[in-house]
């Protein structure tokens, strides 16, 4: 909370959960708490979201909205003139409200094209931005994901971390056997998740419409209405994936099906023998009977995705009659995860008891993530927790001193130093992963036991890297950093006030911070970053006869220059360097 206190905090609300009325009260709770947090810490709080349309033909207004967060919230919430954030003319409007809400994003084109320009409008004024919308962390938003770049601190809020924790939990296969049930359609999409399904479990159950692209490829006869064209070979993939790690696929066995004619007519047909003029509805009591026969032998169960098909009708229940019989599993020592609404609504129908289920509403998101592909919701907040490195393999001696290049390129300059100090280690922090991978050839090749590095943001990643290292941070380099030349101040975008101070908390007293650029206007922001940043324990220590008229080192003192430097000098070239040194805070204030 001391974190929070008097600072300016842009809440990204998912307003699907009260407007749609949400399956999960918990996760309610959760994304209203966050918000009562924050406020209760002392923080000024900007509420920003996105709804969609409230009877068919018209949109909710803001003011209609931000009354019944109001009302939920208890707290005044009032509509904000216009997206941006804190100007000062919203510091007027705070006075008169608790939270400021902003205007929908469903409205502005900006939002979806994740334009920062439109982000930087959204947090105006703003410290921290918090995500809580989980449920959008599968795509480029400008409010989830360029928006954190342009705040110090990116953070997850109470239901994200919950969401994100059960997402998790779907990866986990230490209680067997593990069994999925798969739902929905689309089996090219999800071939990859069905892939890592098939790789991970102890058998895959697929009812809904990607039963029958598997019963097509395993040459059953299935109506073409039900066939997914193109799917056959994915589906293939699939079943022969199961066959190797010698696990079951489920499939219905039988369907009750709808008389063409007569609609109002229902029989029931083996899968292999539905005869013309019949239509599949839901699954046959035989198929009931096996999915259950391999359920009830289960520790834990995935369900992800409608039972029902195309033609299924209200009356078939298909999704009920899966949610009473996990209902009777839950009780036995098993974990149930339920995924997407459709699950979630079912569960929420007969479940006497919500806790004995994880529930995830948003099933595009776990597709995405089961796929292995990156959210960027996700990646676009900081890491509050240590990244697992195991550093007694990567260094011959954890214990020695730690020097760290952030932004090390192609590696020459680190390389060098760890040759030469062999009483210390060496860190480069690249985000280039090909720049990353010749590098630890190199130390692979040389044999190196002091070197090492890491493809990864440093701004984002920084304090979670260096928090679990065993041995004392000593030296930190940020050198000839990319400007961005179409800011009038050469802003290099990479340093942010919280990698600033994630070093100044890590570094050791007396540890040193070494700048240097060729162009001018870079090295003073750098230096006038660190110096705002450091919270007043870094101080310039370039002094003597060192120094050129300008207050800059005219030598690196290292003796060892990186590649862009050499290049700078050999064409006549100045440099501009700059040594900053940790300070004992403590100290000085009790002298």
């Amino acid at each position: 909370m001391e974190e929070l206190f008097g600072k300016s905090v842009i809440v990204r609300f998912d307003a699907s959960l009260l407007l749609q009325k949400a399956v999960d009260l918990q996760s309610v709770n959760r994304a209203l708490r966050t918000i009562q947090y924050i406020y209760n810490a002392g923080a000024k709080v900007l509420i920003t979201s996105n709804w969609g349309v409230s009877d068919g033909t018209m949109l909710l207004s803001t003011q209609c909205v931000a009354d019944y967060l109001s009302s939920v919230l208890q707290l005044k919430v009032v509509p904000a003139t216009g997206i941006s954030g804190y100007t000062e003319s919203k510091f007027g409007e705070l006075e008169k409200a608790d939270v400021l809400l902003l205007d929908n994003l469903s409205q502005f084109r900006e939002e979806a094209a994740n334009c920062t320009k439109f982000s930087k409008k959204l947090s105006l004024g703003v410290d921290i931005f918090v995500n809580d919308a989980f449920s959008q962390s599968h795509k480029m938003l400008a409010s989830t994901v360029a928006v954190a770049r342009s705040c110090y601190a990116s953070v997850a809020g109470f239901r994200f971390e919950a969401e994100l924790s059960q997402l998790m939990e779907v990866t986990k296969t230490a209680r067997q056997p593990y069994i999925s049930i798969i739902g929905g359609g689309r089996l090219t999409e999800k071939a990859a998740a069905l892939r890592y399904l098939a790789s991970k479990c102890d058998g895959l159950v697929f009812v809904g419409t990607l039963a029958f692209q598997i019963m097509h490829a395993l040459g059953m006869p299935v109506s073409l209405s039900f066939v997914e064209h193109g799917a056959i070979r994915d589906a293939l993939e699939i079943i022969q994936l199961a066959k190797n790690r010698n696990i079951p696929i489920l499939y219905p066995k039988d369907f009750w099906c709808m008389n063409d004619s007569l609609p109002k007519l229902l029989d029931i047909f083996p899968s292999d023998g539905i005869i013309s003029g019949w239509t599949p509805v839901n699954l046959g009591p035989s198929s009931w009977s096996e999915i259950f026969s391999l359920l009830s032998k289960s520790k834990k169960i995935l369900w992800i995705g409608p039972v029902e098909f195309g033609s299924s009708r209200q009356e078939t229940h298909g999704s009920s009659q899966l949610a009473v019989m996990l209902e009777k599993i839950s009780g036995n020592n098993c974990d149930v995860i339920i995924v997407g609404n459709a699950a979630c609504k079912a569960v929420m129908a007969t479940a006497s008891s919500l806790s004995a289920y994880n529930i995830v509403e948003s099933a595009s998101v776990i597709w995405e993530f089961l796929s292995g592909r990156t959210l960027p919701g996700v990646a676009a907040l900081d890491r509050a927790y240590p990244i697992e490195l195991d550093w007694n393999a990567i260094f011959a001696d954890s214990t020695q001193p730690l020097i760290v290049d952030i932004g090390s390129g192609n590696g020459l300059f680190l390389l060098r130093m760890a040759k030469r100090w062999r009483t210390s280690n060496f860190l480069g922090l690249e985000i280039n992963k090909k720049l990353v991978r010749r590098c630890l050839e190199c130390v692979s090749q040389s044999g190196l036991r002091n070197g090492y590095f890491i493809c990864t943001n440093a701004t984002s990643t920084f304090h979670s890297i260096i928090s679990s290292y065993p041995g004392e941070l000593a030296l930190v380099s940020i050198q000839c950093p990319n400007p961005d030349f179409n800011n009038t101040e050469h802003r290099w975008r990479m340093l942010q006030r919280r990698l600033v101070e994630a070093i100044a908390d890590h570094l050791i007293i007396n540890g040193k911070v070494f700048l240097q650029s060729d162009i001018e206007a870079v090295a003073i922001r750098m230096k006038d970053q660190f110096t705002m940043y450091g919270k007043g324990r870094l101080t310039v220590a370039n002094e003597g006869d060192d120094l050129d008229q300008g207050g800059w080192l005219k030598e690196n003192p290292f003796g060892i220059r990186s590649d862009w430097e050499q290049h700078v000098i050999d064409r006549g070239g100045p440099m501009y360097r700059l040594m900053l040194s940790k300070v004992d805070t403590d100290k000085n204030n009790k002298s």
